[in-house]
């Protein structure tokens, strides 16, 4: 597995300090840059690169490294400098470990896993030559094949790092498929999760006992033609994997939220202020920091998250926001310039412990003021047994249950007159929100814990689309 390796410092590394590090495997090992400058790259003899490091980055946010990293690595704002070892070369992961200790031992902090810190100079002692020079060109991605793009990961939490990131904008631009590898004890973010959703790409989990599975859907799978494939029956069914099937209700919950915005593309126009609403009913606070990678590092501002899809436009943006450590939330929004306008597709997501109580009773309130202040489109409310702290283990959780489905007051115009969507199936009487002139349509599809609202919930989309 890749060895990834962490230095948190209070200082920022300066290039003498970066270099001091780099020298661990000693004077023969050579030192680059690629990214423009982005990533520096400690190589071997014959400029293979054994140990990639990422520019520093300063990470305001509170909480955000005890996210990813566990409670033990301690809070304010800190120097985060991740190391990425190749798996080509055994000495690597002792020299990404080297380099961050070397870092710590000079600036102060901590190395994480601690476990890896050392300040010993690392002789290379593998006959690099004989080693296959990889086609990658991605320090993140491990196996490059004609389809898929493989990534190891052997951290206990795997984050869409910018290391991820990129590695998902190079397979999909070259129209491969982004597996990424793992021990059967990790789990993923939502970010990860999210960016995972969909085949081709994969999440692959090694289990020693039961092989590989596919850690989102549980399907067996196996190498096959350069790529994990299901592995299926002569009738073409996938068989599940065991170690997938097994799950424990702890009475934990999480509150999801998708909601789509949609407003002219004003010049005066601030992106992320329907993010900043939702957070604020349903935790009290606006986010506390938003990036485009993990960790999130920057204090929350929607001057800057706008200015940066304003700056990228008319290419998507795709960006994460976080909620303060008391209350677990993250949230993913995609920023598109469309021919309507400028829209926000958002998805949200609140943890609650056994003996907390999602607050259900502010969703209706939310929706009537996305509408009439940010556009909503759309907005549905569900709720799913799964963990309180928003990651993903590889195993089978529920799906979430519809709770609330909003339809904004110009959405419900364009499905047209005679006010249809007032009229649904089922019984399904709406809450009008806002003037009664032209409502939102707010409504209720049960309590969260009633799989059936899911047919009612299809039944009402099938009626508005008719409609439409």
């Amino acid at each position: 597995m890749t060895k990834d390796v962490i230095a948190l410092t209070p200082e920022m590394p300066d290039l003498p300090t970066l270099l001091a590090g780099l020298y661990a495997g000693g004077p023969d090992l050579g030192v680059n840059t690629t990214a423009d400058g982005a990533v520096v790259q400690l190589c071997a003899p014959d400029g293979r690169p054994l140990v990639s490091v990422e520019a520093p980055l300063l990470v305001q946010v509170p909480g955000e490294t005890a996210r990813l990293l566990g409670g033990a690595v301690g809070e304010g704002p800190v120097w985060w400098t991740e190391a990425r070892a190749s798996t080509a070369v055994a000495e690597a992961g002792r020299l990404a470990g080297s380099f961050a200790g070397r870092l710590v031992t000079v600036l102060g902090g901590t190395v994480w896993p601690p476990e890896a810190a050392t300040t010993d100079v690392v002789p290379l002692t593998t006959d690099v030559p004989a080693i296959p020079v990889p086609a990658t060109g991605t320090p993140a991605v491990d196996v490059l094949t004609a389809t898929t793009a493989v990534v190891l990961q052997d951290r206990p939490l795997v984050a869409m790092t910018s290391w991820l990131s990129d590695a998902l904008r190079t397979a999909t631009a070259a129209d491969r498929a982004l597996q990424i590898v793992t021990p059967p004890t990790a789990r993923l973010t939502l970010p990860t999760r999210t960016a995972l959703r969909g085949l081709p790409n994969r999440w692959v989990v090694q289990d020693p006992e039961h092989g590989c599975y596919d850690g989102l859907s549980g399907a067996v799978l196996h190498w096959e033609n350069g790529t994990f494939a299901p592995v299926r029956d002569q009738d073409g069914t996938a068989s599940v994997a065991e170690a997938f099937r097994t799950a424990s209700e702890t009475g934990e919950r999480q509150l999801l939220l998708t909601l789509r915005t949609r407003q002219p593309a004003a010049a005066d126009l601030v992106l992320g202020r329907a993010l900043e609403t939702a957070f604020r009913h349903l935790t009290g606070s606006a986010p506390a920091g938003w990036s485009t990678a993990e960790p999130v590092n920057l204090p929350w501002s929607t001057r800057q998250l706008t200015d940066l899809a304003r700056a990228r436009a008319p290419r998507p943006s795709w960006l994460i926001a976080v909620g303060h450590p008391d209350r677990p939330a993250l949230a993913t929004i995609r920023v598109l310039r469309t021919t309507a306008g400028v829209e926000e597709d958002i998805t949200l997501a609140l943890g609650y412990g056994e003996n907390e109580t999602p607050p259900l009773q502010t969703i209706e309130a939310l929706a009537a003021e996305l509408d009439a202040e940010h556009g909503l489109v759309t907005l549905l409310t569900a709720l799913r047994a799964a963990r309180r702290d928003l990651t993903v283990p590889p195993r089978l959780e529920p799906p979430p249950i519809p709770v609330t489905f909003t339809l904004g007051h110009e959405e419900a115009r364009r499905i047209g007159r005679p006010p249809r969507a007032q009229q649904p199936p089922l019984g399904l009487t709406p809450t009008r929100l806002g003037p009664p002139a032209e409502p939102a349509l707010h409504y209720p599809l049960g309590d969260g814990t009633d799989p059936s609202s899911w047919s009612t919930f299809q039944r009402l989309t099938r009626h508005l689309r008719q409609q439409a």
